[in-house]
């Protein structure tokens, strides 16, 4: 019984670690968009989103692969951005796909079409392992 709320409470935390950082990310990506349309420079623009953030551009970076987004820091980016207590730390759907999911999308969708039904049916097999595996952890 302890052991199972442990493990729940440790999926929670890794939930909460990803979905911040992946809202985070969605933050940066409308930044950016707004600061290119306007002008902008691409080089530059994370480091003018970690000074947005009150951050240095070295724990955006941080953030970006791999370091949590504690609650002090949570509040912080969305009180920079304009957001409500809580929003970073609710999952969305994200409308954007990042380039290096294009690059999987498109690298899936080669192996799909370079198969027969039976190549079709195990990356099918695989993909569904794969999903599985994720929500279980």
């Amino acid at each position: 019984m302890l052991s199972e709320l442990v493990a729940s409470q440790a999926r929670q935390v890794a939930n909460t670690t990803i979905t911040r950082r992946q809202n985070a990310l969605a933050l940066f990506q409308a930044y950016a968009e707004k600061a290119l349309a306007a002008g902008a420079p691409p080089k530059g623009l994370e480091q003018m989103f970690a000074a947005t953030l009150q951050i240095s551009p070295s724990m955006w970076s941080q953030i970006k692969s791999s370091r949590p987004i504690g609650d002090k820091l949570a509040r912080q980016i969305e009180q920079h951005h304009g957001k409500p207590a809580g929003w970073l730390d609710e999952a969305r759907e994200s409308g954007v796909v990042a380039p290096s999911e294009r690059a999987f999308l498109d690298l899936a969708l080669k192996a799909w079409r370079a198969t027969n039904s039976v190549g079709r049916k195990a990356l099918r097999e695989q993909m569904r392992l794969a999903a599985a595996a994720r929500t279980s952890e």
